[in-house]
């Protein structure tokens, strides 16, 4: 053995071989710890798949669809894991529109009904006349205007077609909605459902509600009302029977409305404003048919169907109770002008009172105001002004919510 080889300690291999041996000797290391990764890999796989998953193949081409996604990656380690990212849950969809029922009672009619289920009296119509031929728009013999007690009417809640896009002749067996409120019973087996509570007419169209509240302060509700009546404007006004019926000025202010039944319509606001939420059935009856008997005695004009609950409050007993008695619409608002409130006690100018209802109004809205309201009279010409340079037209309720 020569001295080079001596040096090098591998038999036939010089010391300056070195430089060959250290790269050979390095490669097959890096070769062992490959195979060593991938078994590792391979076996931490089989640890961590489920059982029950069978293996999966995804083309990368193809991994954005539904069908196809790629095969999950092992979990990270506890040292390396990390909190994960929120998931999406998708929201539930809208249920489709469902037909419900209506036994006819005595004195109803296609426009009342129609209200009790904020649709229109031709769409009822429409949905009908396969069963009762006298219902068919298209029919010779269409009699709208009657309809017998016993009938059973079927409609969609909320819905209105037209002429244009009718169902076909018979809508098939009614699904009656699950959701609906339960009809009450009344005396003779006569049922009544309960009120619906209205905050908004339909939307797309050009005409808004301006409605006023006579229950607290009166000035200057006559001067309101006359207001209205020489620039033409139609409104729905909602009295206690006790301020419309027992007070000089009330008094005198419908009155004066009732001179113009084109341009006003009415609603009950009780005799004299309790919060409904704390009364029996039989005292939210009294306190509608005392002001309902009041004010149709002085003016000859009905406050039914709608009712507006003092202080807007309301619950699914007050809507049964209200219901049974005989209101079928409780009127609610899209904007209240808070306008009974003193700008001395943070309530709004007549700017302000015109500012908040030209900013909010749209087809359908409602609008709160009093009759009694501070600045009320000096915010109307305002209101009115912007309102036509929108091109919208106060309507009454009636008109609004009718067919």
């Amino acid at each position: 053995m020569g001295p080079e080889e001596r040096q090098s300690g591998l038999p036939g291999i010089p010391r300056h071989g070195n430089l060959l041996a250290r790269p050979l000797g390095a490669g097959l290391l890096t070769l062992v710890a490959v195979a060593l990764v991938g078994a590792i890999v391979v076996v931490s796989g089989l640890l961590t798949a489920p059982a029950d998953s069978p293996a999966r193949t995804c083309d990368p081409a193809d991994s954005a669809a539904p069908s196809c996604s790629p095969t999950p990656s092992a979990a990270p380690s506890p040292a390396t894991s990390r909190a994960p990212s929120p998931s999406f849950v998708r929201p539930t969809p809208t249920p489709s529109p469902t037909f419900t029922s209506r036994v006819v009672q005595p004195g109803d009619t296609l426009t009342s009904i129609a209200r009790t289920y904020r649709t229109s009296p031709r769409s009822i119509a429409w949905w009908n006349r396969g069963t009762y031929p006298s219902l068919d728009p298209e029919s010779a013999g269409y009699l709208p205007n009657h309809i017998e007690p016993g009938w059973r009417l079927v409609m969609i809640p909320g819905v209105i077609v037209d002429d244009a896009n009718h169902p076909s002749p018979s809508p098939g067996v009614p699904t009656v909605d699950p959701n609906a409120a339960p009809e009450a019973t009344l005396a003779g087996g006569a049922t009544s459902a309960p009120a619906i509570v209205v905050s908004h007419g339909p939307r797309g169209t050009t005409r808004i509600a301006l409605t006023f509240d006579m229950g607290g302060r009166l000035d200057p509700a006559i001067d309101i009302v006359q207001w209205l009546i020489d620039h033409e404007v139609h409104a729905t006004l909602f009295p206690t029977g006790a301020m419309g019926t027992t007070t000089a000025t009330g008094r005198t202010a419908l009155l004066l409305a009732a001179t113009r039944p084109d341009l006003f319509a009415l609603g009950n606001h009780s005799w004299d404003h309790p919060d409904f939420t704390t009364l029996t059935d039989a005292q939210m009856a009294d306190q509608l048919t005392s002001a309902e008997t009041a004010i149709e005695g002085l003016i000859g004009m009905t406050t039914k169907p709608f009712f507006r609950p003092p202080f807007g409050a309301w619950t699914a007993a007050v809507r049964t109770g209200v219901g049974v008695a005989g209101w079928h619409d409780m009127l609610m608002w899209d904007i209240d002008t808070i306008d009974w409130k003193a700008t001395t006690d943070g309530g709004p100018t007549a700017d302000g009172i015109v500012t908040k209802v030209l900013a909010k109004a749209q087809g359908g809205s409602i609008v709160l105001m009093h009759l009694g309201g501070w600045h009320t009279l000096e915010a109307l010409p305002g209101i009115l002004a912007g309102l036509q340079s929108r091109g919208l037209t106060p309507v009454t309720l009636t008109t609004l919510l009718g067919s």
